[in-house]
């Protein structure tokens, strides 16, 4: 029987193969990554409950009800309550190091409970607002066939018009146009970085600049603050140690596959990983390796085009289920 010759496409479609099983594959990295995702969970949890009460410290709502009520008997000139996702926190310390003077009294930092909030010292968006949104909302990115993954995989090179198409393809489909602004496509109404802030403003007097409003807290509240940064930082770093392992396989993959002459030396190399495939399903399937013709795939692609309005836990409900079933195949 004559054999097959490897050509690029088969070297594609061996690629995305196990590109695609490497990312369901049980790896003390992916493990790490799903780890940080519950632990920032509870990290947002408690800030954000500390937050309600040191802010209400700051603005008793007593006081927000009577500036609300006078806006309403005298208008516009008395809209004074604004409500916000983003505070300057501040806490005295008690001690001061041999090296430092009274303007170094005061600590204070931004803290910005956004989806797109960022994780260092500074204030408002930065490229780690960006890394953890992506982390993040990786499994709805890619159900939105985006790739939550590109600033993992671009780590340290400069901007180019590849990185720029998925940064914008995913802050599109996250709903993020910029700092605190929004927008939305057609099947996105609401928009999902929207629905996510939503749920941490807080009435606040004042409508100025958040670094004009510094609201006191303790030094342990204040630390508590911080450990939700730690924890969103905590996604950035496991996301990306798990990306640059599967990177690594990839070019390894590569370099691999660009050295057979045949394809059966493709399918060998897959089987010594563990991986089913052979060339009659190589050769039936497209580029990004999946069967088309095959009926229990093109029925499950036709049913994913009703009723998909999911939640977040629905959706990856639905995944981790695919990915057994893969398992099981």
């Amino acid at each position: 029987m004559t054999k097959i010759r490897m050509n690029t496409e088969f070297r594609n479609k061996i690629l995305n193969r196990y590109v695609d099983h490497a990312e369901k594959e049980n790896t003390q990295e992916r493990e790490s990554y799903l780890q940080s995702i519950e632990q920032v969970d509870v990290a947002y949890k408690n800030a954000f409950e500390l937050a309600k009460l040191v802010v209400s410290r700051a603005y008793p709502k007593e006081d927000v009800d009577l500036c609300k009520s006078l806006k309403k008997k005298y208008g516009q000139p008395l809209d004074v309550v604004a409500k916000d996702k983003c505070f300057y926190f501040s806490y005295a310390k008690d001690q001061l190091e041999d090296d430092e003077d009274e303007r170094d009294r005061d600590v204070s930092e931004h803290f910005d409970f956004g989806l797109y909030g960022n994780v260092g010292e500074g204030s408002y968006s930065d490229d780690t607002g960006k890394q953890f949104a992506y982390a993040y909302k990786r499994e709805e990115l890619k159900a939105k066939e985006c790739n939550p993954d590109i600033l993992a995989q671009q780590n340290g090179k400069d901007d180019n018009p590849h990185k720029t198409k998925h940064i914008d393809a995913n802050d599109k489909a996250l709903g993020y146009s910029s700092y605190s602004r929004y927008n939305s496509d057609d099947d996105n109404a609401v928009g999902m970085t929207r629905e996510f802030d939503s749920q941490f403003y807080l009435d606040i007097i004042g409508t100025s600049h958040c670094r004009s409003r510094t609201i006191a807290c303790t030094q342990h509240e204040f630390e508590v603050f911080k450990m939700l940064k730690q924890a969103k930082a905590n996604v950035i770093t496991c996301h990306q140690k798990w990306i640059d392992s599967i990177e690594k396989q990839k070019q390894a993959m590569k370099t691999g596959l660009k050295a057979y002459r045949y394809l059966s030396e493709g399918v060998e190399l897959m089987t010594e990983l563990g991986i089913e495939i052979d060339e009659a399903e190589l050769v039936r399937v497209n580029s990004t390796g999946l069967t088309i013709y095959n009926p229990v795939n093109l029925a499950s692609m036709i049913k994913g085009m009703k009723n998909t309005t999911m939640t977040r836990e629905q959706k990856i409900a639905l995944r981790m289920e695919y990915e057994k079933k893969e398992s099981v195949n």
